[in-house]
Parts: structure tokens; C-alpha cells; sequence
């Protein structure tokens, strides 16, 4: 247990949970009574759950005013019951013997927003519409990498056949935002549903069952909800306005002056408010997004930053690879950057998820004399190299980067790396291309519930970055590699499947396709008035339901 007092408040931290203690003389001084204030560090590019990208900010208000089949509680990362009454398993009949079928008997007496009933109807056009209009900035290929069809046993039953058996099916894709139900009729009375074409109503709009409603979004100010009184479940305490895209500067003085009640942070903003005269610090846990920097082994010809020295095969040897994951200081980037709030893991399967194997070799140690081997056995250490990493400025990525230039700056003052810190948007669109036109770039990763997310995302060499990275250029076996992850998908013994995943991470630290600099810690500041805090990194960030909040 840890206590932590500032002002006139006592936090009291129990495990996962930090609740704020008030005194009755402090309620006084509660600023914005009736509504929580949350600032956030970006704004959403839409509410749609069809059409929102993992990761991006639109998916925190998804999780406030839709609602999925399952849920995902505050204290651990087992599923319960949403919009469904049951989880499926084995069990309960609810999975069919051959693994593919699921059915989902679904809640009943549930309105949306705008008062048509819910019904299974409404599930299997969500999902349906998601896939039928396919976005390429959405996730819709979660839904359908796995299903073969949906159907509608009744009002109040649901059942979806898969085309494979599949042992992250509910962890991965039940719980997704893009699995959101939406209102049929609201959708349909709004410019429906086209293939390959974005809504514009629903991008700006909501309409769900959630314990809160979309009230009005003013663009690069502010975004408000309020409590929806006709809720099923247990009702929200306050309303809600998310202020939209505060620097880091603003959202410190906002939250010490009281004008917030919760903010977006990372590890370095806890200088800034430690000891801060009304406001609690929470720092439990790792997120579930390991701070990376990538390896492009598809680098098209002509197309790196004037500069550059390598050459576009640059990293197709695994020896380079291992070099810079030898060169990193992972020490001085956790105990500065992340000010000592994380903890080292150089696979992609976080700490904490199923499957992550604790005695796996990992990078958690520069080691100078190994990287300089291998950097000569490569044929790098005599003349050298520059090479240049885009990352978004002013933030961790981008410290990771200077660490990383550092590090091989010590090793070998001929090795240089390029910062090439830019804004957001323009790091967005760099990010973007596919042939990818730079040799490294620094971010983190979407949180998961499940391994084959992490496995299929970032390492699969036919996967998400494994196809736009050329993984199969460098791997020495790909095929294996593949192999492996497609037995642990579908196998349903958990120890089996951690076995396999535990090859796969020795496999991995031999032929590295990424340098993780660290798994970084849950910081999370909020005032002492914010009553039943309760963070969960498995929801999208910042990991809050506002629904269980008060003051």
C-alpha cells in the first residue's frame, strides 16, 4: 500500500486501485462541481468507431458512449459481461466444439441514445458496416482477418462462426473499439452504410448505449458528454468536457491551478507536480505500449534524407540489428526520460500479458564491447555510418532517440544518428507511407489484451509492419517465425501456447526486428478531489472510464 499526502487530502494507492480521501473542509474548493474536466494531448480525427484508427484519441470517447458485447473491468485483465449477460466459453456451451462458433446472448431492455431499443439486429450491422466499409485508417480487419459470418439467432442473440479457431477471438477483437454497436437506425437515417467510404454524421456524432451521451464536439477547444440518466447499468456521477490538446505546460498549470481534474502525463511531468499542493500522483502498473524505435529493411532506392550513409540493406544483417540493440543505454533512458517509472522488455509481448516469459533472454543491459563486435564483424566500424530516425517532437520518442544517438556515439564516435524530430503531423504522414522512406523511426506501440495482437502486428513477417518493414529481408527464418505465431493463434491449451510463445521470444532476441527502449510505467496525476480513481491500461489511453469518477 502506498500513501501519498499533499494538502489537504490522503491518496491511499492498494494495488491497481488509488482512492482520493477527502476531508469535509476541502469539499469547499472543488472547482467545475457537476463535471469532470479531463485534458487530453490530442484530438480526435473522429468518433466513428468505424473509422478510428488503434490508438488514436477518438477511441477515448468511443469507450465512454458505445459499448461492446464484452467488457474488460478496473482490476484485472479478465473479460465481463456488456451488452452480452455471458462470456463465452467451453464451459457454458456458449463456444461450439470445434472451436469456430460463438454465441452471445445479449442484455435486454437496453435504449440507445436516441431511444430505439437495442437488439441483436443492432450488433451484426456494427460489425457488418465496419467491415463492409473497410476505412484504411480503421481496424475493420481485426473483424475481418477471423470471421466467416455473423448472424442473428433472435432479438437477443448473437452468433458469429470464425474462420479459424482462434484463442484471442474475445481478447482481441470482441473488445476492440471497432466492435462498438452503433444505432441502426441512427446510422441509416444519417447516410447509411457505402463500401470504402467514410460517414460523416457518425464521424461527428454518437449515438450508442453507453452511461454516457455525445453532447456537442467544438474542434480544437473542447468535447462534452453527459450523464445518460437512462442507462442500464450503474449511472455516472458528473458529466464531462475533455479539453482538447493542451501542451504539456498548459496541462500541468491547468491541473495545479485546480481548472482540471485529470490530465494526460507520461513519467516526465512527475518533476513538474510532485509535491504539488492539491493533486495525487498515481503510478501503478506498466501500459501495455512498449516504447520502440522500428527497422525498415525496405527501404526504397534514392529515397532516404540527404546525408544518410547506409546503405537500404542496412539492416537486412542481424548482426546490425543485435549491434544497436547492444548499443542502447536502456539504463539511462529509464532512469532519465521515464524517470525511473517502467521497466525493461525488449520482446513484443509486454509485462503483463499472457504468454510474456520472464526468463527469455532480453536486452536489458548496454553492453559496448558486444555491439563494437558485431559492428565490425559487419563491416561498419571503420568508416562509419549516418543514419536518420523520424520521431514526434518534445516527447519520449523523442528522447529515446537521443539516447540512442548517444549510445552509439560512445561506442564509436564515426556512428551517427539523426534526430529528426518534426510535429506530429508531419511525423503522421511520414509514418504513413508504405514503402516506408526512412531507415528508423521512434513511437510506441497499441496496447493489446491478448499476445497475438503484438505477435501479428509487429512481428509476422507477411503482418502489419512486417509487410511495410520487409521483415522477410532479414529474418533468418521467416518461415518458422510465421509458423509459430499462427500455432499459438488457434491453440487453445494455454500451456502449450505459452511454450510457443516462449520460442518465439528466444527467437526473436537472436534476430531482433526492433529495439524496445522500455515498457513504460502507468504515471497518472489527478486532483485530490477526484473520488474512486481507478486506471486500466487496457482500455484505450488514458486508461479512464470517466463513468466511475466522482468529486
Amino acid at each position: 500500500m502506498t500513501v501519498l499526502r499533499h494538502g489537504l487530502m490522503t491518496a491511499v494507492a492498494v494495488g491497481a486501485l488509488t482512492l482520493a480521501l477527502p476531508v469535509a473542509s476541502f469539499a469547499q474548493d472543488v472547482k467545475n462541481p457537476g463535471v469532470l474536466v479531463h485534458a487530453a494531448d490530442d484530438e480526435a480525427t473522429t468518433l466513428d468507431p468505424a473509422q478510428v484508427e488503434p490508438g488514436e484519441g477518438g477511441e477515448t470517447i468511443i469507450l465512454q458512449v458505445y459499448e461492446r458485447l464484452l467488457d474488460i473491468g478496473p482490476g484485472s485483465p479478465d473479460l465481463i459481461p456488456a451488452l452480452a449477460t455471458e462470456v463465452p466459453t467451453d464451459d457454458n456451451g456458449l463456444i461450439s466444439a470445434d472451436g469456430l462458433t460463438y454465441t452471445f446472448p445479449l442484455r435486454q431492455g437496453v435504449v440507445f441514445h436516441d431511444g430505439t431499443p437495442f437488439t441483436a439486429h443492432d450488433v451484426k450491422f456494427s460489425w457488418d458496416r465496419a467491415m463492409t466499409m473497410d476505412l484504411p485508417e480503421g481496424n475493420a480487419g481485426v473483424l475481418q482477418d477471423m470471421i466467416a459470418s455473423t448472424e442473428v439467432v433472435d432479438d437477443y442473440t448473437f452468433r458469429v462462426t470464425l474462420n479459424r479457431p482462434s484463442a484471442s477471438f474475445l481478447n482481441s477483437v470482441v473488445i476492440a473499439m471497432v466492435a462498438s454497436v452503433v444505432s441502426q437506425d441512427a446510422v441509416e437515417a444519417n447516410g447509411g452504410v457505402e463500401a470504402g467510404a467514410p460517414n460523416i454524421f457518425m464521424a461527428g456524432n454518437m449515438v450508442g448505449t453507453g452511461p454516457y451521451k455525445f453532447v456537442v464536439w467544438n474542434r480544437s477547444e473542447n468535447l462534452q458528454l453527459e450523464v445518460n440518466d437512462d442507462y442500464w447499468g450503474e449511472k455516472a456521477n458528473l458529466d464531462v468536457r475533455i479539453e482538447i490538446g493542451g501542451d504539456p505546460d498548459v496541462r500541468v498549470l491547468g491541473l495545479r491551478a485546480g481548472e482540471y481534474d485529470t490530465i494526460e502525463t507520461d513519467p516526465s511531468f512527475v518533476a513538474d507536480l510532485e509535491g504539488a499542493e492539491g493533486v495525487t500522483i498515481y503510478n501503478e502498473g506498466l501500459l501495455l505500449e512498449p516504447l520502440h524505435i522500428g527497422f525498415n529493411l525496405n527501404i526504397p532506392e534514392g529515397a532516404l534524407p540527404a546525408g544518410d550513409t547506409i546503405p537500404t540493406d542496412f539492416f537486412h544483417d542481424p548482426r546490425v540489428r543485435q549491434a544497436f540493440n547492444y548499443a542502447f543505454d536502456y539504463e539511462a533512458f529509464l532512469n532519465g526520460p521515464l524517470a525511473g517509472y517502467g521497466d525493461f522488455n525488449t520482446h513484443y509481448i509486454p509485462v503483463g500479458i499472457f504468454g510474456y516469459d520472464p526468463e527469455a533472454p532480453r536486452y536489458n543491459k548496454a553492453d559496448p564491447e558486444k555491439a563494437a563486435e558485431l559492428f565490425k564483424e559487419a563491416g561498419y566500424w571503420d568508416d562509419g555510418f549516418t543514419v536518420s530516425v523520424i520521431t514526434e517532437e518534445g516527447n519520449l520518442f523523442a528522447l529515446m532517440s537521443l539516447v540512442l544517438k548517444d549510445s552509439l556515439a560512445k561506442i564509436n564516435p564515426k556512428f551517427n544518428v539523426n534526430v529528426m524530430a518534426v510535429a506530429e503531423t508531419v511525423f503522421d504522414d511520414a509514418h504513413a507511407q508504405d514503402p516506408l522512406e526512412y531507415a528508423m523511426w521512434a513511437k510506441n506501440a497499441d496496447p493489446a489484451a491478448d499476445p497475438d495482437a503484438y505477435m501479428r502486428a509487429y512481428v509476422h513477417p507477411d503482418g502489419e509492419w512486417g509487410q511495410v518493414h520487409g521483415f522477410a529481408n532479414g529474418y533468418r527464418d521467416p518461415a518458422k517465425v510465421a509458423e509459430l505465431i499462427e500455432a499459438a493463434s488457434v491453440e487453445l491449451d494455454t500451456d502449450t501456447r505459452a511454450a510457443i510463445y516462449s520460442e518465439l521470444q528466444t527467437m526473436l532476441y537472436d534476430d531482433p526486428m526492433w529495439l524496445i527502449g522500455a515498457q513504460e510505467g502507468v504515471v497518472m496525476a489527478h486532483r485530490d478531489w477526484v473520488q474512486g480513481f481507478q486506471m486500466q491500461p487496457l482500455w484505450p489511453r488514458p486508461g479512464l472510464k470517466f463513468a466511475l469518477l466522482n468529486k
